[in-house]
């Protein structure tokens, strides 16, 4: 018998070991998500792939798909939750669309439109996080960052150079830089780094890319995200099957 839960009445088949986001996205079914990524293994700080089981709520890139669940995702309240995450997520930063590198090409951004995010809600913080531009093919903007740790995550497991690291906690917290002086220019950091790739937002890029690619033709340009992921998960399960 085929192993299943049901995500918003529908059916969804799973394999063993796979989380409930996992499953979906294999499905054909997306869950908003921004610090998950596939490589990288779970981490459940951005609570934005949060669902309901049983009347609790779960992150669903940590929770196990479990046989006969019965999980709740697109619902008012969950969609409303997220949409605040956003909004949070942008006045807590400086996040100036019109004018970054990465737009167009910026999961965070495109997030945002996919949940329908038309303005920030809450009173702008404008903090004042140090930016790093000492490395001559790298730069790190703070402003920008998020603390989804993907670029910590990604620098260990694939990069082997344990670049980054997270001080501090809640509000307080930031990126650092593991190297004698703290800045980039003294690290290993590398243009090509999987770190840098890994990063949904315009806080860490390879220096001389910005606006290379014409607006219409970048990544979120055409499509929404949610459109994109789901073909992206769909040709890997070919390839992988």
């Amino acid at each position: 018998m085929t192993n299943a839960f049901h995500l918003d009445g529908l059916e969804v088949p799973f394999q063993e070991g796979q989380t409930i986001l996992q499953a979906a996205l294999a499905a054909g079914r997306y869950i908003p998500h921004l610090c998950w990524h596939p490589d990288l293994g779970p981490h459940g700080s951005c609570r934005l792939c949060t669902v309901v089981i049983s009347g609790r709520p779960f992150s669903s890139c940590t929770q196990p798909a479990m046989k006969g669940q019965a999980v709740a995702c697109r619902t008012p309240e969950l969609n409303g939750m997220r949409k605040a995450i956003m909004q949070m997520l942008f006045v807590e930063g400086n996040h100036h669309c019109p004018s970054c590198e990465k737009s167009g090409n910026c999961r965070l951004q495109a997030t945002a439109y996919d949940l329908g995010m038309q303005d920030s809600h809450f009173p702008h913080q404008f903090p004042k996080r140090e930016r790093d531009m000492s490395h001559p093919d790298v730069f790190l903007d703070r402003d920008r960052c998020i603390r989804c740790e993907r670029c910590v995550r990604a620098s260990r497991i694939y990069d082997g150079k344990d670049v980054f690291g997270v001080h501090g906690r809640g509000m307080h917290s930031t990126l650092a830089v593991n190297s004698p002086s703290g800045l980039l220019a003294d690290s290993q950091i590398a243009p090509e780094d999987r770190s840098i790739q890994a990063c949904p937002t315009g806080a860490l890029m390879a220096k001389r890319v910005g606006f290379v690619v014409p607006i219409g033709e970048r990544v979120y340009d055409r499509e929404p995200i949610s459109v994109l992921e789901l073909r992206k998960y769909a040709a890997e399960e070919v390839h992988h099957g």
